[in-house]
């Protein structure tokens, strides 16, 4: 199956033109609001976390951890 193959079939189900779907396709390449940069930007507005909320997530984190072990993965056990 060729490429436009795929589109055709693409636009078919959206009941579109190949050229509508292209198009569209292009538009949301270019669209301003979806540029890495308005990611960053959209990032950075988020409300940074309370200290309470970075207590309780370091919590969390100490109680998931497991115990190293003192043998490796590939060690064979002393036979005495």
């Amino acid at each position: 199956m060729t490429w436009h193959e795929d589109w055709r079939g693409i636009a078919t189900a959206q009941k579109k033109s190949v050229e509508q779907l292209a198009l569209e396709s292009l538009r949301l390449l270019f669209d301003p609001m979806r540029s890495p940069a308005a990611v960053l930007r959209a990032i950075r507005e988020l409300p940074h976390p309370s200290a309470a909320a970075v207590d309780d997530l370091e919590a969390a984190i100490m109680a998931a951890r497991l115990p190293v072990g003192e043998q490796g993965a590939f060690d064979v056990p002393a036979r005495e």
